[in-house]
């Protein structure tokens, strides 16, 4: 066990701080509920009603996707974009896929390739693409969540307003969805763009983010 958790203990973190965090919007959002219900002579709700809720299930879900259509799009876009300097980019003439030699695929997998790296066609081309699918397909997962979710409380507020609901289509082109997806799309582009151009001059000592301390300015794609 101690040796799994050594082994794993960067993707065990981050899980255990995501639950921390969870947890906390559930119990501050549920009181932040409940005060807004009292202030409207509304009826207070349980912990697991809230749970279940449209409105936390749209507070979670737009926060995921907008993550998840970061990574979506950095892992894609550093296939062919540069970034002079930064350890986060590739450096200059190594644009694009690159060869079946320098990629370790088809005659050219080694012992410890894995299997579809070494068999080619569709499964080997779906293979070398495989981390930006998957985080294409959570984006739209997420995304279609906080449609669906949005949707439900946008018309729960309409109707407290005594104004028609409206339908799935109505609400994905309405100002409400799009204010607060973009508010969270401009957040994640900075972050990406910051760290790219912040690595160029800045360091962590002993950070695989970050260029070996002595290294030039103008070094790239080099890690600590």
């Amino acid at each position: 066990m101690r040796r799994f958790v050594r082994d794993n203990s960067l993707t065990l973190f981050f899980l255990g701080i995501l639950l921390l965090a969870l947890v906390g919007q559930a119990l501050s959002g549920w009181h932040e509920y409940n005060n807004q219900a009292l202030v409207q002579s509304g009826a207070e709700i349980s912990l697991l009603r809230y749970l279940s809720s449209s409105q936390f299930g749209v507070d979670v879900a737009e926060n995921w996707q907008s993550e998840y259509l970061q990574f979506f799009l950095y892992i894609f876009m550093t296939v062919w974009l540069l970034q002079r300097g930064s350890p986060e980019s590739k450096s200059p003439g190594r644009a694009g896929e690159e060869s079946d030699q320098d990629q370790h695929v088809g005659r050219h997998a080694t012992g410890g390739s894995p299997r579809w790296a070494a068999i080619g066609g569709l499964r080997g081309a779906v293979f070398a693409r495989s981390l930006g699918l998957a985080m294409g397909l959570i984006f739209l997962a997420s995304w279609l969540a906080q449609s669906i979710a949005g949707r439900v409380a946008y018309n729960a507020e309409q109707l407290a307003d005594y104004q028609d609901p409206v339908s799935w289509t109505g609400y994905v082109t309405s100002a409400d969805f799009w204010n607060r997806t973009l508010q969270n799309w401009q957040s994640e582009f900075l972050a990406v763009a910051s760290m790219a151009a912040f690595s160029i001059y800045l360091r962590q000592r002993g950070s695989p983010e970050s260029k070996p301390v002595g290294t030039s300015h103008e070094a790239t794609g080099i890690e600590g």
